[in-house]
């Protein structure tokens, strides 16, 4: 019904757009025999927005991948460096939820674990909403930092990374068969970011499938059993995408090409010091603006990236 409900919303628009077009391009041959500066200044004003509401169907044409339409897992890891990249990637964290509220995507957290001293070393967002997965996936991979950090008496220039994971729910995962030996389960405490993301009792499961290292965890949930179930269900989503990777020969054609968090790995880059300027190294899209981008408007690197993998 989601779908279809998209779909209806996506012929509107097209149809309203259409007429509204016209309507101002009749406009546009009145003012050539007659001209009115008022009417004139009316149509420019709405030249930005039918701009935008052009750029949202090329989006939304774009999105075609298999998964494309999934609901997805939004995981941010901070890398080494200790407190400088826990706090990176609490802006991350930050950022990605302000782009989540703005387009009105579901999400609540799976699991939260908090820096040291400051920031959060990870963090699991369970993301709701159609074509979650096809916005997200151009955000897989390490996110670089370079700024003059607020921890350094000194105020000296610091590099941070942190990797960023999305994975896609997939309706199916039975077929992924695990072999309980192949498990090692940890139970510990919650800690999370407040309210109710924190359980205080013993109840946060981590598993971790040995034969690949791949480690998932939950929390939110108020049993022991229940963060047990949703663990289990992550990780045959990720030995799922494995599969898929495998069978298909391409480690980037869902999940995007694994990277160590370091120099050289990064797909985007984020420099406040010494001018301001946000890259993504993969299409060579940049602004200037990383103030704006640092608060959730990244829909032009997303953009960006989905038009270079136009998979027609």
């Amino acid at each position: 019904m989601d779908e279809l409900n998209n779909l209806k919303d996506i012929t509107y628009t097209i149809t309203d757009l259409k007429k509204a077009f016209l309507n101002e391009l009749e406009m546009l041959d009145i003012l050539e025999l007659e001209m009115d500066l008022n009417v004139k200044e009316e149509i420019t004003k709405k030249i930005p927005l039918f701009q935008k509401k052009i750029a949202n169907l090329e989006l939304f044409i774009l999105l075609n991948g298999d998964y494309d339409k999934n609901n997805c897992i939004l995981e941010i890891h901070s890398g080494a460096g200790g407190t400088e990249a826990c706090d990176w990637a609490n802006m991350l964290y930050r950022m990605y939820i302000r782009y989540l509220d703005s387009h009105s995507f579901k999400y609540q957290i799976i699991s939260y674990l908090e820096g040291e001293e400051a920031g959060i070393k990870s963090v699991s967002l369970k993301v709701e909403g159609l074509y979650a997965y096809g916005y997200l996936k151009s955000e897989k991979g390490v996110h670089r930092l370079i700024r003059l950090s607020p921890f350094d008496a000194n105020n000296k220039r610091h590099t941070s990374f942190a990797s960023i994971d999305v994975i896609p729910e997939f309706q199916e995962v039975n077929d992924i068969n695990i072999d309980e030996k192949d498990l090692k389960i940890d139970v510990y405490r919650s800690s999370g970011a407040g309210g109710q993301h924190v359980n205080t009792t013993d109840s946060a499961v981590r598993i971790t499938h040995l034969p690949t290292k791949i480690v998932v965890s939950c929390q939110n949930q108020r049993s022991q059993i229940q963060n047990r179930e949703e663990a289990m269900k992550m990780l045959k989503s990720k030995l799922k995408l494995l599969e898929i990777e495998k069978r298909n020969q391409k480690l980037d054609a869902i999940k995007g090409v694994n990277m160590n968090i370091e120099f050289g790995s990064q797909i985007r880059s984020y420099v406040m010091h010494p001018y301001s300027m946000v890259k993504d190294h993969r299409t060579n899209f940049e602004t200037s603006n990383v103030v704006s981008v640092l608060n959730g408007n990244i829909d032009d690197f997303i953009g960006s990236y989905l038009k270079m993998n136009v998979n027609i």
